[in-house]
């Protein structure tokens, strides 16, 4: 399928997935990188707790707090 065939089929609502190979997708800035941190026993318990009341792991908390603080922190420079 030729670029403006593939973009007027797109713009017209129609269902385009058959032409995208999937297995090559990949989200900008989204990539991952492993990052290994040490924290004192205190706050890994806290972290601990805290994952369990909201049943969800550890990774998920210290992501979205990180997240959360880099977005405030973005916001504040604009």
């Amino acid at each position: 399928m030729k670029a403006k065939d593939f973009d007027k089929a797109f713009d017209e609502g129609s269902d385009i997935t058959q032409y995208l190979d999937i297995s090559k997708a990949r989200r900008p800035q989204q990539e991952k990188r492993k990052m290994n941190i040490d924290f004192p026993i205190w706050m890994y318990q806290s972290l601990d707790k805290e994952a369990k009341r909201l049943g969800v792991t550890q990774q998920s908390i210290v992501k979205v707090w990180i997240a959360e603080r880099l977005e405030s922190q973005l916001n504040m420079s604009h």
